[in-house]
């Protein structure tokens, strides 16, 4: 399973499609984001997401972690959201 990656410019709901189509299919998502607007507009997907998924008799919870990840030889701190039925 992929993870779905979150920038400052993607759009929140092509981003919920992306995570209910790999929740339905998986059970389970990840979605990682660099930057406090990345992190928003993550949320605010995450959001829709689970209003999209509710719709289909899923329930989800997802739980924030921190993780380091390596880009262009550099170490950055990324905030990745673990996307779950409750």
């Amino acid at each position: 399973m992929d993870v779905i990656k979150v920038s400052g410019t993607s759009r929140t709901s092509a981003v919920a499609g992306a995570i209910a189509g790999v929740f339905r299919e998986n059970k389970r998502a990840e979605v990682q984001a660099i930057g406090a607007i990345a992190v928003n507009q993550a949320i605010k997907a995450l959001v829709l997401a689970k209003g999209y998924l509710k719709e289909d008799g899923f329930e989800i919870v997802f739980s924030p972690e921190f993780v380091d990840v390596e880009i262009d030889g550099k170490t950055r701190t990324a905030i990745k959201f673990i996307i779950e039925a409750r």
